[in-house]
């Protein structure tokens, strides 16, 4: 990025940040009903399965609680990026300490940590239950004939993948007996779904948070190796101030959580009704839960 030396520099700054501050969500006057900075909200997600399902329920239940939330779209870099700049108020997909972890180091002194709403986001190698005497995958070199020496993957570029790769395929000794099939979620998906309607065996690259473990009856193989890392925490990112110009909100994100089977069921839902209805899913969800809805956001009433 080039530097310009223009003394006017400051004052174009200063009038930027008053328009990028009007029109965010946080930082806008109070549209009636609203928290101390105004009852606009921007959550930016990212194209992850947890994070649609996630940002699409608070908006179902937030709308209802008298904020008016907008839904943006980005790529982690940035979405990351616009927290920080305070373009958005809220991410609501932090993998961290791992996945996220350059982000964080970058951003951690522009943003807010407001709390873990999910701890068990693991990458595994997972398997039907109907496939017998494969449980760890210390059991796949032996077992090998069985899934033609294929371990159905997803993108060449994906992180699970690099990990299969570079540490688990080499710790388990499955260099000359097995190789990783790179493709797609999309394909290792259809890919899994067809062999289960067949019952035929698999294995594949998954992780938790997850829709399939929600519609197949799975099983995640051991990892006594510790091949595919430990369990990470999903976090709640505000922009600076987030906690002072939404105080009960970030009140209810701090004690806000799903299950991994709560979770596998929102996305299944929002997955099985299709592109493009994925609020209309979150919304049935929500009502279908009722309950748990009202416990989460009770403390929101009448903003």
């Amino acid at each position: 990025m080039r530097r310009t030396t223009s003394r006017a520099l400051p004052a174009v700054l200063a009038a930027l940040l008053a328009m990028v501050t009007g029109a965010c969500g946080g930082g806008g006057d109070d549209g009636g009903g609203g928290e101390g900075g105004g009852n606009d909200l921007a959550i930016g997600y990212i194209a992850w399965d947890e994070n649609i399902a996630l940002a699409n329920l608070f908006k179902a239940e937030l709308d209802e609680r008298g904020y008016n939330v907008e839904l943006r779209q980005l790529d982690v870099a940035p979405t990351w990026q616009a927290v920080a700049q305070g373009e958005i108020d809220l991410f609501q997909d932090a993998w961290l300490p791992t996945t996220h972890s350059d982000y964080w180091e970058q951003y951690r002194d522009r943003v807010e940590d407001l709390g873990v709403w999910y701890d068990q986001a693991t990458l595994n190698i997972a398997v039907p239950q109907y496939v017998q005497g494969v449980d760890s995958i210390a059991d796949l070199k032996q077992n090998a004939d069985r899934f033609n020496g294929t371990i159905t993957g997803i993108e060449p570029g994906a992180g699970e993948t690099r990990l299969v790769e570079t540490k688990m395929i080499p710790d388990y000794g499955l260099g000359s007996a097995m190789t990783l099939q790179k493709s797609s979620t999309t394909a290792m998906l259809s890919a899994l779904d067809r062999a289960i309607r067949n019952q035929e065996p698999i294995v594949v690259t998954l992780w938790h948070p997850h829709w399939a473990y929600s519609r197949y009856d799975l099983k995640d193989l051991e990892d006594p190796k510790g091949s595919m890392g430990e369990a990470e925490k999903l976090h709640m990112i505000g922009r600076e101030g987030f906690g002072q110009d939404f105080p009960d909100l970030a009140g209810v994100i701090k004690n806000f959580s799903l299950t991994d089977t709560q979770l596998g069921d929102l996305e299944n839902a929002i997955q099985e009704a299709g592109s493009g209805q994925e609020l209309q899913a979150a919304r049935q969800w929500a009502n279908q839960n009722k309950q748990l809805m009202d416990e989460a956001f009770g403390g929101l009433q009448g903003q």
